[in-house]
């Protein structure tokens, strides 16, 4: 009998394995160097970018690490991300940036938001966690908040319709959800998070909803709940520790990810970048 039972179980485990590996399109898994020197795109940037990234380069250079920089100057000022910068960056496949300024109103384009377009750099992906030394109010915080990059509200799809009258257009992508739940499962996260106002935006978030849900009855090892955005923001700051990996449309994840990182110490010391399956990714 007992012979009989780990064989079905064996069984389940291999069909289940199989199921995964069926229905998994994109891998995302930190891959250890091997020593060849590695040309990184740099871009300071503006405000505090060129300290942030100055000090970047004084570490790899201590580390002696085989890391070569690629400097460009660009600024928020500039009506488009020169062609020359594009062309390193998708050479490179890595780009560290500093903060670009983005002037308010206007009609004025944002580079950082040209950049994800232009590369199509769909996920953004923050860890938030407790830093030896740097003492915090909570103890056992290891967020991975993931937010889609390039559509909701960040596209920028919005129009006057009359007067007094603008209508912002809002969808979000399957492909997030997909991203978030391959990464936990790469990772060896427990939970996946779904952060929405679906209670009130019913198609909407809605839909994003549906997306995760269908997304997740393809990952059974892989816990999944959802949480409403404002009741999410209070959950943080008072009990940071019962999240793991938070998937999120555009808006609400850039509210998430600053305040999660405000929690484990700011968002000067959190690790963060935007990246697209295999073509670029921007650290910054």
């Amino acid at each position: 009998m007992a012979t009989r039972r780990s064989t079905n179980l064996l069984k389940h485990l291999i069909s289940t394995r199989h199921h995964l590996t069926h229905h998994r399109t994109v891998t995302y898994m930190p891959r250890p160097g091997d020593g060849t020197p590695r040309t990184v795109t740099l871009i300071p940037g503006d405000g505090i970018g060129p300290l942030v990234t100055g000090a970047v380069e004084q570490v790899m250079e201590a580390m002696h690490a085989p890391v070569l920089f690629e400097k460009f100057e660009v600024h928020g000022n500039m009506k488009a991300i020169p062609s020359e910068v594009m062309e390193s960056i998708k050479k490179n496949k890595v780009c560290l940036k500093g903060g670009l300024a983005t002037p308010m109103g206007g009609g004025v384009s944002s580079l950082n938001l040209q950049l994800r377009k232009e590369l199509d750099l769909y996920a953004s992906l923050v860890n938030c966690f407790n830093l030896e030394g740097l003492t915090t109010r909570h103890d056992n915080v290891d967020i991975v908040v993931i937010r889609e990059n390039t559509e909701g509200e960040y596209a920028g799809l919005e129009h006057e319709v009359v007067p007094g009258v603008v209508e912002s257009l809002k969808f979000c992508s399957e492909r997030i959800a997909k991203y978030a739940f391959e990464y936990a499962y790469l990772n060896n996260r427990k939970k996946v998070t779904a952060v929405h106002k679906a209670n009130i935006m019913k198609l909407a978030d809605g839909l994003f909803l549906e997306s995760c849900r269908e997304v997740a009855t393809k990952y059974p090892g892989i816990k999944y709940n959802e949480i409403i955005v404002d009741n999410c923001c209070m959950q943080l700051v008072s009990k940071p520790e019962q999240f793991d990996v938070m998937v999120t449309p555009n808006l609400y994840g850039n509210l998430v990810a600053n305040t999660a990182a405000g929690i484990a110490g700011g968002t000067g010391v959190m690790p963060g970048g935007c990246s697209l399956e295999a073509t670029a990714a921007v650290v910054g």
